[in-house]
């Protein structure tokens, strides 16, 4: 298969196993890119990005604008905070004052889940979900499956635990969905206040004992405790949260067998994972960001090549 079944990358429901491999394939080419001294290619130069934030994200928002720049795409920063939606301009108008200039494709981070749906259907250009709500995040699944891989080889048959808030994160839905096509085992493990009602509905075992998950798993994917999303308090404190869910040196180093350790970022050191473990030889935590830059290459690549079929 040379080209995906999708025109836009709304989530990872929405996309085969086969769209995944082709995905890391195309992304295991960019890597040998990205380590060339000359990082660039010229491949998408005639075609224009737009980058919408609705909602801040300064890591996502850099490395989709490095890998654009390695592609040599024309790119246009839009972040809403300084922008007239606050003045309560609609979603469909920013859009179609941004394509009014033009745009082939747009990359947007959203409060609302849904926010990529929606503007797939009324607006006539590739759509890439950079977030929407607490809903997807798919190329954060994507770099997270990919670096699985580089880290052990393949991902079927692997078990990954995700610990943490799964209930407002938008990376533990996405990984869910991504680990599941590549034929991973997955289980969450969190505050039971924390975890999503529907999970079981999608074939995931909920495990409440840190250690008992970590002694099961290949790979812990440690998700950071997102504040800013709680409305009410879902435990007691951070301290306690910490005691019973955080990663340090000691419990790692207590394990019968090495574990890979991931983060999707940014962290909370000390609270979800010690700066021991962050830092630690076990840790690909900063291979996760090298290889979201060459994932999210790969994805804008593999979009771009569709539309310029259809204007071919």
């Amino acid at each position: 298969m040379s080209e995906l079944s999708v025109n836009h990358l709304l989530g990872i429901k929405y996309i085969t196993e086969a769209d995944i491999q082709l995905i890391f394939e195309t992304a295991d080419h960019f890597k040998e890119v990205i380590n060339r001294p000359i990082k660039k290619v010229p491949s998408l130069r005639d075609i224009t990005i737009a980058n919408l934030f609705f909602e801040n994200s300064t890591r996502t928002k850099l490395s989709f604008e490095l890998a654009e720049k390695r592609l040599s795409a024309d790119v246009i920063n839009f972040a809403s905070s300084s922008s007239s939606v606050t003045k309560g301009e609609t979603l469909i108008d920013t859009v179609n004052n941004i394509l009014s200039m033009k745009v082939d494709m747009v990359v947007m981070r959203h409060p609302n889940p849904g926010a990529g749906v929606f503007l797939s259907k009324h607006v006539d250009a590739s759509i890439i979900n950079a977030g929407d709500g607490a809903h997807e995040h798919p190329t954060q699944a994507l770099l997270d499956a990919y670096s699985i891989r580089e880290k052990l080889g393949d991902v079927a048959g692997k078990k990954i635990v995700i610990v943490g808030d799964i209930l407002h994160s938008r990376v533990a839905l996405s990984n869910i969905f991504a680990l599941q096509k590549l034929g991973a085992k997955v289980k969450v493990c969190g505050p039971k206040t924390l975890i999503p009602k529907y999970i079981e509905k999608i074939n995931v075992e909920v495990e409440t004992n840190l250690r008992k998950a970590l002694e099961w798993c290949d790979v812990a994917n440690m998700l950071r405790v997102q504040n800013e999303r709680m409305d009410i308090s879902y435990f007691p404190t951070t301290r306690e949260y910490t005691q019973q869910f955080g990663l340090n040196k000691k419990l790692l180093d207590s394990l019968n067998k090495e574990i890979v350790v991931m983060h999707p970022g940014p962290i909370n050191r000390g609270v979800e994972i010690t700066s021991d473990v962050a830092d630690s030889k076990q840790s690909i935590i900063l291979e996760q960001v090298q290889n979201g830059v060459a994932i999210r290459m790969a994805v804008i690549y593999l979009l771009a090549s569709k539309i310029k079929h259809h204007e071919d």
